[in-house]
């Protein structure tokens, strides 16, 4: 083991599970799940519909609370921690639905995601702190490949360009942990070879968490795998651990999940 393996072993975790429960009413989406994810970590969690990936994302970001199990973020207990503190604790996240202000610019839309994680308001006019944050929001188009759409109106922009706006309005918050669900989501295959370089371009104080269906984004980006089935974690492991892996294979070959490239 590398000396820079060894350090990122002993770092404690930025994000911590344990024992993570999860119904809707009868139904039992999330099933003990344990996770640890160390800081500058790439993590893809990965399984077919239904796995449970999403729950256990809305469970990390504080959308709902857990039924019960702990949550635990930058060494703090969150588990009752609304979303909004958990942001501007430095948790940003995208979502498998466009949550877009269509009607508005790129650039209006990377300026609100800057002015929300603050905590900020919308104002009549316009302070010294709104063209700050106008300021800091711009680099954040460059970021995810939109620097000549910056002022166009976000219905004009194609689907991949949407998504891309999507991952510059995390990144515009500033986070210390950014999870994606499914980014590469109704892409192109160009569109998916864009978004997979632009993410392994990210800052490496990012901690990245992703969800993904498209195992070649999924398994390029990812350093650590964490597969589920059936609302539990089956295995983890590096990504070549995961091919070979016979569970994953005798769960998932021939569900389009598992490349053989």
């Amino acid at each position: 083991m590398t000396d820079q393996a060894a350090e990122f072993e002993r770092a404690d975790p930025i994000l911590r599970l344990r024992g993570i429960d999860h119904r809707f009413g009868g139904v039992h989406a999330v099933r003990g799940v344990d996770l640890e994810v160390r800081p500058g970590e790439r993590r893809a969690v990965l399984g077919p519909n239904g796995a449970g990936k999403t729950t256990v994302f809305n469970l990390i970001s504080g959308e709902f609370p857990p039924s019960s199990g702990r949550v635990e973020l930058f060494g703090r207990d969150v588990t009752d921690l609304p979303a909004r503190k958990r942001a501007r604790m430095g948790l940003s996240r995208t979502f498998q639905t466009s949550r877009l202000f269509a009607g508005l610019s790129v650039e209006d839309n990377l300026y609100l995601a800057a002015l929300g994680v603050g905590a900020g308001r919308l104002r009549m006019t316009p302070s010294a702190k709104d063209e700050e944050l106008r300021e800091k929001a711009r680099p954040m188009a460059a970021t995810v490949g939109l620097t000549d759409r910056l002022h166009d109106l976000v219905m004009n922009l194609s689907h991949g360009e949407q998504r891309q706006l999507e991952v510059g309005m995390a990144l515009a918050a500033d986070p210390k942990l950014l999870m994606l669900d499914e980014p590469a989501a109704g892409l192109s295959r160009a569109e998916r070879v864009r978004l997979t370089e632009m993410l392994l371009d990210l800052d490496e104080s990012i901690t990245l968490v992703l969800i993904e269906h498209d195992m070649d984004v999924a398994l390029r980006v990812a350093r650590w795998v964490t597969m589920m089935h059936d609302g539990r974690v089956i295995v983890e492991g590096t990504p070549e651990e995961i091919r070979a892996n016979q569970t994953v294979h005798d769960l998932y070959l021939g569900s389009g999940l598992i490349s053989h490239e």
